[in-house]
């Protein structure tokens, strides 16, 4: 009997912290919640926001014909602007970042209000077709700027 209870409990505690970590994922999965800002009539944003869902991000489109508002309100350089504008777990993404950048930023954490691809460079996430070109991902913020990963394409270079 007393050996019974025991397997009860030991079940208990197993469910216990099964719970916690779905909880704690569950957490982390709102915290990378990316919020994508596009115009509506835009084929190359919604490209790129299947990109982001094929990595395996969860991605909210919020239509907005005027971006300009959108990224002054985000505080995005002008000289890194490009098509659309995304936040994620409080940093901003410009442009036609690769899930790759925006899995580093994640998790270097780096004090930074975001990053971006200016332009919108053939052959980044979106943006295939044709002889893809290479293009830096700019991380931005406080401290002015500096490249943050190089891509040719969606592949890391360098």
């Amino acid at each position: 009997m007393e050996e019974s209870a025991y397997l009860v409990t030991r079940r208990s505690f197993v469910g216990l912290v099964a719970a916690a970590a779905l909880g704690a994922s569950a957490a982390v999965a709102d915290d990378a919640m990316v919020v994508v800002h596009k115009d509506p009539n835009c084929g190359c944003c919604s490209l790129w926001v299947q990109h982001l869902r094929d990595a395996g991000f969860a991605v909210r489109v919020e239509e907005a014909a005027d971006l300009k508002t959108v990224r002054a309100r985000l505080g995005i350089p002008a000289a890194l602007a490009a098509c659309h504008t995304a936040e994620v777990a409080g940093y901003v993404l410009e442009g036609h970042v690769p899930a790759e950048a925006v899995r580093r930023l994640l998790t270097e954490r780096p004090n930074a209000k975001g990053i971006a691809v200016p332009g919108m460079p053939i052959g980044s996430p979106g943006m295939e077709g044709g002889q893809p070109q290479p293009f830096t991902v700019v991380l931005f913020g406080p401290d002015g700027s500096r490249p943050f990963m190089r891509f040719i394409g969606k592949q890391a270079v360098g």
